[in-house]
């Protein structure tokens, strides 16, 4: 059976028998959906997979500091921009 690498609620790898639901950017601290037609591109051009990973959920992307893509989750990605105005003001 095929394992995947997965990132835990720790920010660890671990291997898993499911993908994940969830890819995100290593670098930049993305995630987002697996059929996100930016990261698809990126990915296409040889551009993405060094920093590549997967997450479970989107609560474990959150909680090790991965913010939501723009492109592919613009409601979550736009309550994240509102969210980081109000906490700037603080």
């Amino acid at each position: 059976m095929k394992q995947y690498k997965l990132i835990g609620k720790d920010g660890k790898e671990y291997l898993s028998d499911d993908p994940g639901t969830f890819g995100g950017h290593r670098k930049l601290k993305i995630y987002g959906r697996l059929d996100c037609p930016s990261a698809l591109r990126h990915i296409a051009k040889g551009n993405y997979v060094k920093y590549r990973v997967f997450f479970a959920d989107e609560e474990t992307a959150i909680s090790v500091g991965y913010r939501p893509c723009g492109i592919c989750m613009k409601e979550e990605y736009r309550r994240w921009k509102q969210n980081q105005k109000v906490d700037s003001r603080s």
